[in-house]
């Protein structure tokens, strides 16, 4: 990962970890770059960048601060204003930009806030541009063969504009809309909002569907962003389908680029359960390219073990819906993506799509007539325990002859009735040990054998 962009956006507390000034920075850069690779080609038009934010209050600070760099840098601004991360990413590549930016944390508290980039293919930006960004904010910028000790201010009729495109966030409603093969009137539908991004537009797309919809979590005011409410806190649309007696409810995070499920009995239906029968909707009809399903390390064991009695195949990557993504281009695969409920659908999204995939998971409904129970059942969740252990250093502990004995000892005592899965965390001093098996108890145990090792060799902290 880079020193201001991870995998998912430049992320901190708002004007803490990602302050205004940086956001300006990005603008400033985004705004220079992609007007020089322009001027480069002999193309003298301004180049078009277009921003979509999710209802966080700091994000009309971001908002224009990001316009106000990339205008002064001789850029155009589209803002599409309060919409989902997908429909950026999707806007971006139909209507040719240059570039696009959401602001958004996804699932995290109200207070903090992030910069997602995307490029002109609605996919994330490339790692060499955001890190001659990176460069940029840290003052030490070589590009376009030289060194810059500050980057030009466009001037005259050279400065960008800012251009209202609430247009933009219509379009893809209408592109939703169009991609339903089915008609769901008379379904019941439970729609959890999570205060975010969702609010002014799920509705939209169902009751156009012909649904009879149920909203809850819709109301945001700036702070309540994903507080108690959305795929992160999903209890409260359990007992809310289950109390109006629906026939399914949807739970998105605060950008909307992940759905959770809720059957009509009030159980959750994860990013697993949803790969899983929509992997096997796709291979009856010959669509599932590769016979593949892409997923990443945390997928739960049944989901394996159910892929593979379906005579389906799969890949993990590391954590992340990047890897997952470049994965699947790589490789041309149509599904993909993380237990959490990020899945992306390849022919129709660059990126995961919760509405999207809400859509297709009535979809399967519709066309197998079955309840999202009898859909998900063919998956048998194992359980699972996951421990952190704080550590000195990640690398010495992880490759320690002793602590690789401990891991393969249970790994050869699970066979192929579980597994157990030992890994560094990406941002944090911490090994993560996790243990999925056919009972809680022998998870306990097999986590508790290792992390013993670990404290015993002196490791923890």
């Amino acid at each position: 990962m880079g020193r201001y962009f991870g995998t998912d956006g430049f992320r901190g507390e708002s004007n803490v970890g990602l302050t205004a000034e940086h956001a300006y920075k990005v603008g400033r850069f985004l705004g220079w770059y992609f007007r020089t690779l322009r001027l480069q080609r002999g193309d003298t038009e301004s180049p078009r960048i277009v921003i979509g934010k999710d209802t966080r209050r700091s994000c009309y600070m971001f908002e224009y601060m990001l316009a106000g760099g990339i205008v002064a840098s001789g850029a155009d601004v589209y803002l599409m204003h309060v919409t989902t991360t997908p429909s950026v990413a999707y806007i971006a590549h139909v209507d040719d930009f240059d570039c696009g930016i959401m602001i958004t944390a996804s699932h995290n508290p109200y207070y903090d806030n992030g910069i997602k980039v995307i490029n002109k293919y609605g996919e994330k930006m490339e790692e060499p541009v955001l890190n001659l960004c990176e460069d940029y904010i840290d003052g030490k910028l070589e590009c376009f063969g030289q060194k810059w000790d500050e980057i030009p201010y466009a001037t005259r009729h050279n400065i960008g504009q800012m251009v209202d495109y609430v247009s933009g966030r219509n379009r893809y409603i209408g592109y939703l809309i169009s991609l339903c093969k089915y008609s769901f009137r008379d379904v019941k539908i439970g729609l959890d909002c999570a205060n975010g991004t969702t609010w002014s537009i799920a509705k939209a797309v169902f009751d156009a569907l012909g649904a009879k919809t149920f909203v809850i979590n819709a109301d945001p005011n700036g702070f309540n962003i994903n507080e108690n409410s959305g795929s992160t806190h999903i209890e409260g649309l359990q007992k809310y389908v289950v109390d109006k007696n629906l026939d399914v409810g949807f739970a998105f995070d605060g950008d909307a680029d992940r759905c959770l499920a809720v059957d009509e009995k009030g159980e959750v239906v994860t990013g697993d359960h949803i790969m899983y029968f929509y992997g096997k909707y796709m291979k009856e009809r010959g669509k599932l390219i590769g016979n593949t399903v892409v997923t990443t390390v945390m997928s739960n064991f049944g989901f394996f073990k159910a892929l593979e009695e379906a005579g389906i195949d799969s890949v993990k990557t590391k954590v992340g819906d990047k890897y997952v993504h470049d994965y699947m281009v790589e490789h041309g695969c149509r599904i993909g993506g993380e237990q959490s409920g990020h899945i992306i659908f390849a022919k129709y999204a660059s990126t995961g799509d919760g509405i999207l995939t809400a859509i297709k998971v009535l979809e399967v409904m519709m066309a197998k007539k079955k309840k999202l129970s009898e859909l998900a059942s063919g998956m048998t969740v194992f359980p699972q325990v996951l421990e952190n252990v704080r550590v000195k250093d990640k690398s010495t502990t992880i490759a320690d002859e002793d602590v690789q004995k401990a891991v393969s000892d249970v790994a050869e005592k699970l066979g192929d009735s579980g597994r157990i899965l030992v890994r560094e965390s990406g941002t944090e001093p911490l090994i993560r040990v996790m243990v999925e098996a056919e009972s809680l108890d022998l998870c306990k145990q097999y986590v508790d054998s290792v992390i013993s090792v670990i404290k015993k060799k002196g490791y923890a902290v």
